[in-house]
C-alpha cells in the first residue's frame, strides 16, 4: 500500500511535540511492516524511511497531494474526493461536526464525539534506548506543558512538597514564567528542566520512581504516561479522559483525591518496574499502532466511510478545571 502522511510541522521534532513524534513513528511502523510511506510535511522535514514532499502552507492541501498515493492520512479535519482519513489529536468543546473518516485517540476520546474509531498512540521504544528498572530512583517526575493550567503542576508540587524526603523534576517547564512570574513555589524540593526532549528527556525518566500527573481535563491519550511506564515509572493521576484506559491496577493509582494520591506516591516502591516496562513495550509500540490505522486505510479503500455520520460533541462541557480536591 501507498500511503501519504500529511502534516504542517518539520520533522523529525526537535524537543517534545507529541503529535509530531505520532506522526513519525506511524510512518516508521507502516515502512516496517512493508508499506511505501510519503511525508508532505514542513520545510526542512528529513525522513530515512518515507519519501518526503514539502508542504506550501499558501496553497490549498488538495494540489499538494501526488497522485501515486492510495489513500492519504490527514492530522487535522479535511476532506478530499479520494481515499482518506484525518487523526483528530486533541480536544473540542463546541458541537461542529468531523469528518465521517475521522479517527480518536483513545476509548474515551472516541466516545465524547459519538464515535468508537480510535487507534492508540504508539511509540518506537528502541529510541528511547535502555532501561534501569534495578538502580535506585531519586525523585518523581511531572511531564507535559506545564505553563497549561489544566496539566495541573501546581497539584504535583503540593503533593511532593507534602511528601518528607521527595523530590519532583518538572520536565515541560521552567520556574521563571513571564506571565505568571516565579512558578508556584522556591522549594529545594522542586526542579524546573524546561522542554525537554531526547536523550536528555530518556535519562530523567530512566531514573524517576513515577509520573505525577493530576490533570484537571479530560486527557486525550498521554504520551507522558506510556513514556513513563516504558522506563518502569509508576502513574500516579487522576481519573480523567483517557487515563483510565491506560493506567490499569497494576502500574498505576487513580483519584481526583490528593490525600489518596499522596498515599499511593508514598507507596511507589510497591508496583513491579518490569510490569510497568513491559505493558508499554506490548500495548503501545509504533507496530500496533501501524496495523490499527491499516485496518481502516482498508476500509476507507474498499470506498467505505469510518462513521455513517459525522461525529460530534454531544454536549458542551462546562467545568474549565475537573475537580481536584
Amino acid at each position: 500500500m501507498k500511503i501519504l502522511l500529511v502534516l504542517h510541522s518539520v520533522l523529525p521534532c526537535k524537543t517534545y511535540g507529541g503529535t509530531q513524534r505520532v506522526v513519525w513513528y506511524l510512518a516508521k511502523g507502516l515502512a516496517t511492516l512493508g508499506h511505501e510511506v510519503g511525508l508532505l510535511a514542513g520545510k526542512g522535514t528529513q525522513c530515512p524511511f518515507a519519501k518526503v514532499h514539502e508542504i506550501n502552507p499558501e496553497l490549498d492541501l488538495d494540489r499538494q497531494i501526488p497522485e501515486e498515493y492510495d489513500v492519504v492520512h490527514f492530522n487535522i479535519p479535511y476532506e478530499i474526493d479520494r481515499p482518506h482519513l484525518n487523526t483528530f489529536h486533541g480536544d473540542r468543546n463546541n458541537t461542529a461536526p468531523f469528518p465521517k473518516n475521522t479517527v480518536f485517540i483513545s476509548a474515551y476520546h472516541a466516545g465524547q464525539f459519538d464515535s468508537d474509531t480510535y487507534v492508540y498512540n504508539g511509540l518506537d521504544f528502541e529510541d528511547y534506548g535502555p532501561v534501569s528498572l534495578n538502580e535506585k530512583k531519586n525523585y518523581f517526575h511531572f511531564l507535559g506543558k506545564a505553563a497549561w493550567r489544566k496539566k495541573n503542576v501546581k497539584g504535583a508540587i503540593s503533593l511532593i512538597n507534602s511528601i518528607p524526603g521527595a523530590r519532583l523534576k518538572v520536565l515541560g517547564g521552567s520556574r521563571l514564567n513571564f506571565k505568571m512570574g516565579f512558578r508556584l513555589t522556591l522549594s529545594p524540593k522542586i526542579h524546573f528542566h524546561g522542554m525537554v526532549g531526547g536523550e536528555e528527556k530518556n535519562q530523567l525518566l530512566r531514573y524517576s520512581k513515577g509520573l505525577v500527573f493530576p490533570v484537571r481535563w479530560h486527557e486525550p491519550f498521554g504520551l507522558a504516561i506510556t513514556e513513563s511506564l516504558y522506563f518502569g515509572a509508576p502513574v500516579f493521576g487522576t481519573p480523567y479522559g483517557s487515563l483510565p484506559e491506560l493506567v490499569k491496577e497494576e502500574v498505576g493509582f487513580l483519584s481526583a483525591n490528593p490525600i489518596e494520591v499522596k498515599a499511593a506516591i508514598q507507596n511507589a516502591d510497591a508496583y513491579n518496574r518490569q510490569l510497568c516496562h513491559e505493558y508499554a513495550q506490548d500495548c503501545f509500540n509504533h507496530i500496533s499502532m501501524a496495523r490499527g490505522y491499516l485496518k481502516l486505510y482498508e476500509k476507507v479503500l474498499a470506498g467505505e466511510n469510518l462513521h455513517g455520520h459525522n461525529p460530534k460533541r454531544a454536549s458542551i462541557l462546562k467545568e474549565k478545571f475537573l475537580p481536584w480536591e
